[in-house]
């Protein structure tokens, strides 16, 4: 079961993702005009108490004084005067969505800004609604159709189906068409622009959107998405028994404390050539750094220093990524190097590396084959079949929660703008991974010249950028405002400012700064990893 605690890191990790992500909204202001209309603010949001929903109804509607206010998580955030309505839709039997629209009772910018969720969990990004609410934006959250994070979801999910079709792609859709109806009730008008943020899961929903449901958003920032979400999980589980003898779950082959020596020895090695500079603590282009594990090999025996064989072979199957023994078929790619070591912060918590996500006595994500695939609490990883249970997931779940349809041209042909990041240190969605459905996707979403492919998509890559933010390289950026001119004055961009904070703490100074390209301008030529 996941404690209170992890569930609280989990929520935490996704509003500084948000944070690092997004720019700051200005201070609120207590003077300007209200949203239109001469009733009172306060007096239409109670209102929307009895707001006619189409298959939902709002259980919620508050007016919130400017000031702190302390959000339904228990955050305390700086707010300006807004109304808070919760609502909740029922599409179908057995379907119960949450959503939450944060109206700005003054200032309004005519935009509605919607924020994408983390992992499996049903918390909504409260922090960054609150932030955004500075901004004049209308701010969105959903619970995804269930409560809690890994085992819940799971469970509830193999007794209640519909809660996989909403967490896999229904209760996004289903939020943000009730929370337009919202602010049209408020305000007297429709949202001019509407956009969707997200990275992780909230990159897999961006994707969704942009595949289902064209139409919701007018521009999606898509992060380090984890679409092909079945493929992903099948990755998690090839770190695990990769990691360990067979049917031995107590003992990795590899600690997580050599995971460093993986790390820095590739640094050592290809910094400098692969397009960054010579005193990079982080890899700019994983692709052109041809290391090999074989290079840290003990001499005798084992020690914290060096690698023994089987450590050499279990790592070279990593970084090989999940193949089907049959066909050959790559199911998901191994991570880049330079992904491997854990990031510790100055407060000397674990963030990220591999060791996070191969599991310690059990594959990570085991609940998910457990509960949905296999619908069996006892299922036991060692038995799973790389040719035949793959098949069995994709037909089962694919067609309901992945995202990895190539083809956007009603999005693209609506006007609309798609910007795609990912770090190349992620650990947990492999930039591999990433860059191939981007590719897949321009390929078919705009077939003709070359010169037009980028009009409607753009994929950014930060080197040494963790999992959503973070790392040693430059991983703060602002996503909101490219997105926002690209599809408000067609201004596409072409290069944003990465920055890394020293020990990521914006007081303490800047460490360095990087210019991000679209991909792939200013990468090294493809090189596959060992």
């Amino acid at each position: 079961m996941i404690s209170s605690s992890q569930f609280r890191r989990i929520l935490t990790a996704l509003a500084v993702a948000s944070a690092f992500l997004l720019p700051a909204a200005p201070p609120a202001t207590a003077s300007a005009t209200t949203t239109a209309t001469a009733e009172g603010p306060a007096s239409r949001c109670a209102a929307l108490s009895r707001a006619r929903l189409p298959q939902a109804k709002v259980t919620v509607a508050q007016a919130v004084p400017a000031g702190q206010y302390t959000a339904p998580d228990g955050r305390t955030m700086p707010v300006p005067a807004f109304c808070r309505v919760h609502g909740v839709a029922n599409p179908v039997p057995n379907s119960r969505i949450g959503f939450e629209v944060w109206l700005p009772q003054r200032d309004w910018n005519r935009r509605l800004l919607m924020f994408g969720n983390g992992g499996y969990s049903s918390a909504i990004d409260f922090a960054s609604m609150g932030r955004m609410l500075g901004a004049g934006y209308v701010t969105v959250g959903t619970d995804t159709g269930h409560t809690g994070d890994d085992p819940d979801v799971f469970v509830q999910g193999a007794a209640n189906p519909e809660i996989i079709v909403d967490w896999g792609h229904r209760a996004v859709h289903e939020s943000v068409l009730n929370a337009k109806r919202v602010v049209k009730a408020f305000t007297g008008t429709a949202p001019r622009h509407s956009y969707f943020v997200g990275c992780s899961t909230g990159g897999q929903q961006a994707l969704t959107e942009a595949q289902r449901y064209p139409d919701d958003f007018d521009g999606i920032v898509a992060g380090a998405p984890g679409n092909n979400r079945i493929s992903l999980n099948a990755g998690f589980l090839w770190q695990f028994l990769s990691n360990h003898a067979p049917g031995d779950d107590s003992r990795p082959v590899i600690p997580a404390s050599k995971l460093r020596l993986l790390t820095d020895a590739a640094v050592r090695r290809c910094r400098g050539r692969d397009g960054g500079q010579a005193t990079d603590d982080f890899l700019t282009d994983p692709r052109s750094c041809s290391f090999d594990p074989a290079s840290l090999r003990c001499s005798s025996g084992d020690g914290p220093d060096c690698l023994t064989d089987p450590q050499i072979r279990a790592a070279r199957k990593m970084y090989a990524g999940a193949r089907d023994p049959r066909t050959g078929e790559q199911i998901y790619p191994g991570w880049p190097v330079g992904s491997e070591a854990p990031v510790v912060n100055a407060a000397g918590q674990v963030l990220s590396g591999w060791s996070g996500y191969w599991g310690t006595t059990a594959p990570a994500r085991a609940n998910f084959w457990r509960y949905w695939v296999f619908d069996d609490p006892d299922w036991n990883w060692w038995t799973f079949d790389y040719h035949r249970d793959i098949r069995f997931a994709r037909q089962k779940l694919g067609p309901v929660i992945d995202a990895t349809d190539p083809d956007l041209r009603r999005f693209r042909n609506g006007g609309g703008k798609l910007l795609m990041y990912a770090g190349w240190a992620d650990p947990v969605v492999s930039a591999y991974d990433t860059i191939d459905y981007y590719r897949q996707m321009v390929r078919a979403t705009t077939p003709g010249p070359k010169e037009n492919r980028e009009d409607f998509a753009r994929l950014f890559m930060a080197p040494g950028m963790t999992h959503c933010g973070g790392g040693p390289g430059p991983n703060r950026f602002d996503t909101l405002a490219p997105i926002v001119r690209w599809v408000e004055q067609d201004v596409a961009p072409t290069e944003i400012t990465a920055t890394k904070y020293v020990n990521d703490d914006p007081a303490q100074g800047v460490a360095l700064t990087r210019k991000l390209r679209p991909y792939p301008a200013g990468t090294s030529p493809p090189a596959p990893p060992p």
